[in-house]
């Protein structure tokens, strides 16, 4: 046998070896070092969770399934948008009236879309330009809650061919009693 090939194979195993001992040391690592413990008492839902005893329109519909909720981390910017974004805010623009409100901030609508694209569930945050909460006149948010709310906004979304219940979010940005920005 070739003396090249024999040391060219013991390379492989002896770096194959290595590569495995580095993965597994690292796994342990992180399980007893590196890993943050949760604090259960004090974080005790799920990033993105809504309670559904204080939210706003929780009595409407009714999640799906078991209620699990697809998108919690960042929300579904991608997919919850019937049509499309440009859509969404063209007609939040076009049905939102000014009616004399002089408040400037942000409005931030936390909800949930059940399997069949109807929303619910929602949290509202309202904080000024300073990012301090605030409360905003009640009837701007009233309107605007009325419209993030209209269902015909809101996509069907599936996973593994199967409708879900998700999480979403929209911050509308105000200046002025106008709306500046829609966010994502």
């Amino acid at each position: 046998m070739n003396w090249k090939k024999i040391i060219k194979i013991t390379a492989i195993v002896v770096i194959s070896i290595v590569v495995v001992f580095i993965g597994f040391s690292s796994y342990i690592y992180y399980e007893y070092y590196g890993k943050h413990n949760v604090d259960v008492e004090k974080y005790p839902h799920y990033i993105g969770y809504i309670d559904p005893n204080t939210a706003l329109l929780n009595d409407t519909y009714s999640l799906c399934g078991d209620g699990t909720i697809y998108k919690t981390h960042h929300g579904a910017p991608f997919d919850a948008y019937k049509n499309n974004k440009r859509t969404f805010k063209e007609n939040v623009l076009k049905n939102y009236k000014n009616e004399g409100y002089t408040d400037s901030g942000y409005i931030n609508f936390r909800f949930l879309v059940n399997c069949e694209g109807n929303p619910g569930w929602f949290e509202i945050i309202e904080i000024n330009k300073d990012f301090k909460e605030v409360s905003h006149s009640k009837k701007m948010v009233g309107q605007l809650l009325k419209i993030t709310s209209d269902p015909s906004h809101w996509a069907i979304y599936t996973y593994n061919d199967m409708p879900r219940n998700y999480y979403h979010y929209v911050s509308y940005k105000i200046e002025n009693g106008e709306i500046i920005e829609i966010l994502p």
